[in-house]
């Protein structure tokens, strides 16, 4: 009740405003440089006022004068001379304003803080990467982008199990529990994604990603305890625009991007995009001849801008994105040894069976599986925004509507043999999300930012997760030489269904200020109030396989699947806060120390549960919020004009850390959540930039991160320890305090380089260029629990681009990826059942193409 009367206040405030103020007296132009080509992100200020914009990508800008003739605009670029035109009446066509350059390296632009700033004069570590960069470097999702950000790392076994972490954390490794929430943030034009899988979708038409490190949770909606992506999309112009971008490569890679931009009425303007992207497969099934694994991604974004007023904005996005590929399977990499009786080892099962694998080498890429891969997905949704200057600041509200619809089909087995017939969590999300948040000049040394944020969220089966076994499940699950085990028909067709709802509640009120001690020296404080529901309804049935009374026979069965059924209801609150000191040695060199305390709401399982003699253990449903602890300190140092160098020394300590564990339980083949005591993740970042003139141009990362367990005395066995016992009794958990975090290699950096030289291709003014990037990372664990065998070694790869490149007219250039034709794993997982083997996500081969670009 209280958020409604506040929100019916606010827009009333907004309605209020935009019905008083005088209409706009638009200047229109473009930003060059001396070489005529379009600047973007330049700053066009009217002087001795606070308005100001910004150019496009291809360097046009409108502005409203709002003042009486005369007036003067300011034009500022980072490594170009500021320029000031000064008008006596009002131009009657679009200006032009060419800027000398100096030489000195471009600063980069964002708006993380909710406003207007450069990233080198912001006390947080923030990698920024524009979307003409990424498109240049094929980053079209965010595994790509990974390549470009060495803090960031991304492993999918498929959409729904993506992980998304930063400095090795933010979600539980290996397959996903959605009880649970990420602690990365995804927004896309201030709308939070609640679902991970849509980072595995492609761009459309980005504008510039921010990603910023560390507890996020007081300049953000969600809480985040590790980081944010901060996607901001290119926005609708009053100017007419458009670009068309076609790309051919092997394996039939063939990738469209369109967008077309422009004017509705002297105050409504629309922006409507598109992209889409299909590949063959890189595995080949033998038995079928198919290739599988191929992309087929399709999306599109329309945008309506509509400006009542010149202090008040208001734009309509929707979006729709869907993906069906052939794809997500994964080859056997390996077999390993267990303490299991000597039946019961991978190799004697499948020879009893009369079966072996196409293939020992998983980088031939051949598989045999007998279960079609399907990861369909649709995500899409509407938002709303409004932003209105109040004052000394600007308001902004916020609401949004998403869904994600998920509908896949696994081979779990990774075998051509019927074991894991049917392994299919098919499920439909819906969210809505409401922020208002204000911005700007509280007193006259002290800038911030305060908001309120509310989630809701949906999720069920669509209408069942089956797993349902074939004819050979027997002699994987079979724990004892009973010849019942080999009965007839026992297990085909047994399964089971699970029908499940989760419907979570989110609210917090947050904020963070910025006090200017003096010129030099700023305090920023941030606090987070926040609340949390969760209720789950789930449940679990089995049916099929051989139907009999026998007793002994049905005790076996249940030794595979069993029923169960429980009902959990949560609520949580939480107080966070954050506290930096940033001090400015000089006008080259910034400095910060952050202390931010943060946390990741409470759990539910959502997988199954393990039961006693009383049924399911309703304790262990619950799982306790995450408590986070985290320091750093950085320094953003501009030694030369054509040089940027900045350090972050960060430690995170991690209470109850939610992961996951094992049960004796049988019928939990995927493990539960649960608490580790505490974990710590610490290291430090660098990252580069240097421009050795106009024609030569240099990028470097490198992070070096170490991550463990201080006390995990619970953990799951590795899978080489499958079948453990101890004094004759079965083991299920072991204290791993002190082993390594999965997914986190110690060293992983990046190195570029960019030569280019002014030129003309088809009478099309702009730049030829040769531009190579390099990706590397050390060995990591791909085990919950530290293994001897799930080990990813290291690897490099290297990019390349060459071709011209121009703001308008026609880009053109070839492309390849992975040039050394690297084989390397991404991710390593046990296959259902630990009977010894595990299968491998594999990294693209290498790939090369041509892309075509035009822009108007």
């Amino acid at each position: 009740m209280k958020n409604n009367t506040l929100q019916n206040l606010i827009s009333s405030l907004i309605l209020l405003i935009t019905t008083t103020l005088f209409g706009q007296a638009d200047v229109e132009g473009i930003v060059k440089d001396k070489n005529n080509q379009p600047l973007e992100l330049a700053n066009v200020l009217i002087k001795g006022t606070k308005y100001n914009t910004v150019s496009d990508n291809n360097g046009k800008f409108t502005i409203d004068t709002r003042e009486k003739l005369p007036f003067t605009l300011i034009v500022q670029y980072v490594g170009h001379q500021t320029a000031e035109v000064r008008f006596t009446a009002l131009p009657t066509s679009p200006i032009e304003i060419i800027l000398k350059s100096e030489n000195q390296l471009n600063d980069v632009v964002i708006t993380s803080r909710r406003r207007i700033e450069k990233a080198q004069n912001v006390p947080i570590p923030i990698s920024v990467v524009g979307g003409r960069q990424a498109e240049q470097a094929g980053a079209f999702n965010v595994n790509r982008l990974k390549e470009l950000v060495p803090s960031v790392q991304l492993y999918s076994s498929n959409p729904r199990n993506t992980t998304i972490n930063i400095r090795g954390l933010g979600s539980t490794f290996g397959l996903t529990n959605d009880g649970i929430d990420p602690g990365v943030g995804f927004y896309v034009d201030g709308v939070y994604y609640a679902r991970p899988a849509a980072t595995t979708l492609d761009f459309v038409d980005v504008d510039q990603i921010e990603v910023l490190r560390g507890p996020q949770g007081t300049l953000f909606g969600k809480n985040t305890t590790a980081g944010a992506f901060n996607v901001t999309s290119r926005k609708a112009s009053f100017t007419s625009g458009a670009n068309f971008e076609l790309s051919y490569g092997n394996y039939g890679f063939i990738q469209a991007k369109a967008s077309i931009t422009g004017a509705l009425s002297k105050k409504i303007a629309a922006r409507l995009s598109f992209s889409g992207t299909q590949r063959d497969g890189l595995l080949e099934n033998v038995v079928t001849g198919k290739s599988v694994n191929d992309l087929n991604n399709q999306g599109v974004r329309g945008q309506l801008l509509y400006t009542p007023t010149e202090n008040t904005d208001i734009t309509l996005a929707v979006d729709y994105s869907k993906q069906r590929p052939d794809g997500y399977a994964q080859v056997v990499a390996g077999v390993v040894q267990t303490n299991r009786a000597a039946y019961r080892q991978f190799h004697n099962i499948i020879s009893s069976l009369g079966y072996s694998l196409p293939s020992t080498n998983p980088f031939d890429r051949k598989i045999d599986h007998d279960t079609p891969w399907r990861s369909g997905q649709d995500l899409g949704g509407a938002s709303l925004n409004i932003n209105s200057k109040i004052g000394n600041g600007k308001l902004t509200a916020t609401s949004a509507w998403r869904f994600w619809n998920w509908d896949p089909s696994n081979d779990r087995d990774f075998t051509g043999l019927s074991v894991l017939r049917l392994s299919q969590a098919t499920s439909k999300h819906q969210q809505w999300s409401q922020e208002i948040r204000y911005a700007g000049t509280f007193l006259s040394k002290v800038t911030g930012v305060i908001g309120v944020f509310g989630i809701g969220q949906d999720l069920k089966t669509d209408p069942y997760h089956i797993e349902e076994s074939g004819a050979a499940q027997w002699r994987f699950s079979q724990d004892s030489t009973d010849p019942l085990w080999q009965t007839a028909g026992l297990f085909n067709g047994y399964g089971f269904k699970t029908k499940s709802t989760l419907n979570t509640v989110s609210g917090a009120i947050f904020g963070q200020t910025d006090w200017e001690i003096t010129d030099k020296l700023h305090l920023l404080t941030g606090l987070r109030y926040n609340y949390d529901s969760k209720k789950i309804d789930y449940s679990r049935t089995t049916y099929g396989g051989l139907q009999t009374t026998n007793t002994a026979l049905l005790a076996i069965k249940k030794k595979v699947y069993s029923d169960q059924a429980f009902k959990v209801d949560v609520e949580d609150t939480n107080f966070s806060g954050n506290l930096t000191v940033a001090y400015k040695v000089s006008e080259k060199i910034n400095t910060f120390a952050t202390f931010a305390n943060s946390y990741k709401p409470v759990g539910i399982n959502l997988g199954g549960i393990p039961s006693d003699a009383n049924g399911p253990i309703i304790a262990l449903a619950k799982i306790k919020p995450e408590k986070v602890n985290h320091y750093e300190i950085g320094i953003k140092s501009t030694p030369f004009n054509n040089t940027t160098i900045n350090l972050t020394v960060f430690n995170t300590d991690i209470d109850n850390y939610q992961t996951l564990v094992q049960s004796e339980d049988p019928t939990l083949n995927r493990g539960y959540l649960a608490n580790a005591e505490k974990v710590r993740v610490r290291g430090f970042e660098a990252d580069s930039r240097i421009t050795i003139s106009q024609y030569l141009s240099f990028n470097a990362a490198l992070t070096y991160n170490e991550g463990h367990y201080v006390s995990f005395k619970n953990a799951p066995l590795p899978l080489e320890e499958t079948g453990l016992k101890v004094n004759g009794v079965s083991v299920f958990s072991k204290d791993v305090s002190g082993g390594q975090l999965p997914g986190i290699s110690k060293w992983i950096g990046s190195l570029g380089g960019d030569l280019s030289k002014e030129g003309q291709f088809f009478g099309n003014q702009g730049r030829f260029f040769l531009a190579i990037d390099s990706y590397s990372r050390s060995s990591f664990s791909s085990s919950a629990t530290p293994s001897k065998y799930l080990n990813i070694q290291g690897y490099s790869i290297f990019n390349g681009r060459i071709g011209f490149r121009a703001s308008e007219g026609l880009s053109v250039y070839l492309w390849g990826r992975n040039l050394l034709d690297k084989n390397y794993f991404e991710q390593l997982l046990p296959a259902a059942g630990n009977a010894g083997h595990y299968a491998g996500v594999l990294g693209d081969q290498r790939t090369f193409g041509l892309t075509l670009r035009y822009n108007l």
